[in-house]
């Protein structure tokens, strides 16, 4: 009976300060309004919040925890709590900041791979469309192989590995945009340094096709025929099926030319390593 009134008592404890805020909860941040309050109790009103959509408040509890009660069980869970509501809640910024300070403070604790996690989410999904800066894009990959490579058996390591190569793919995006924009007008050398590193880095990118069509493309534009041949050769090994290759095969044709190894390039080495079966 006494655990029955003491656990009453708490609920009654939460509905009162719940009570006495009112509104959207601006009461919650005065100063003092938490502080009679058990780290329980701020936690449970935090949950309650967080369950109704308010992100923004519950996330206030969770780091008033840390604040009033540092270095306990409770501010410990609070912690990776704010860090999930402030992502919730749009605040990438502060959602980093709290899944930082939890992997600084407990390394070793079982929510570490999901404060990593939160991380890595914090970056990826401010990744805006293809033609914003790449930065976020960039910071995103380093996050979620932390995940996959410091916590390959948590169950955030599949779905990170499919954001990663998600990521990937949108670094190789930024460069065919870059290098179609180049080509339109017609600034074939520009063009050829973009395609080359979607060929080059990004390899495994549905993107390698089309850059290699345009490699071809750009070459024959700028009279390097050798490099436009061995373009065609390794989009015909790899992808011979594809409307590129069948596009590349008429566009040399055209000219008197076949897809072909033809004298030494950065080509000629990437079409050895393909017949080698290292690169595809």
């Amino acid at each position: 009976m006494a655990r029955g009134r003491g656990r009453a008592g708490l609920w009654a404890a939460m509905a009162l300060a719940l009570s006495a805020c009112g509104g959207r909860g601006d009461g919650f941040r005065e100063s003092g309004a938490l502080d009679t309050l058990t780290p329980e109790q701020i936690y449970i009103q935090g949950e309650s919040l967080l369950e109704s959509g308010r992100e923004d408040d519950a996330a206030f509890h969770f780091t008033e925890i840390e604040r009033l009660y540092p270095y306990s069980e409770w501010a410990k869970r609070g912690l990776i709590m704010a860090a999930f509501a402030f992502h919730r809640d749009g605040a990438y910024e502060d959602a980093r900041a709290s899944a930082q300070r939890y992997l600084d403070f407990y390394p070793a604790e079982e929510d570490a791979a999901y404060a990593q996690y939160l991380l890595a989410l914090s970056y990826y999904d401010q990744i805006d469309d293809v033609g914003r800066d790449q930065g976020l894009t960039f910071q995103a990959l380093q996050a979620l192989r932390t995940v996959i490579e410091v916590y390959p058996d948590s169950p955030y390591a599949a779905d990170a590995m499919a954001k990663f190569d998600l990521a990937f793919d949108h670094l190789a995006s930024k460069e065919m945009e870059i290098g179609r924009f180049y080509i339109a007008g017609g600034h074939y050398t520009a063009a050829v340094n973009r395609f080359r590193t979607v060929v080059e880095d990004y390899q495994t990118t549905r993107h390698t096709p089309e850059a290699l069509y345009r490699l071809v493309e750009a070459y024959v534009a700028l009279g390097l025929n050798a490099e436009a041949q061995t373009a065609g050769a390794i989009l015909g090994t790899n992808f011979p099926t594809t409307s590129w290759y069948r596009d590349a095969y008429v566009l040399l044709t055209g000219r008197g030319l076949r897809p072909d190894v033809v004298g030494e390039s950065w080509l000629t080495a990437i079409y050895r390593q393909v017949i080698r079966g290292e690169w595809i």
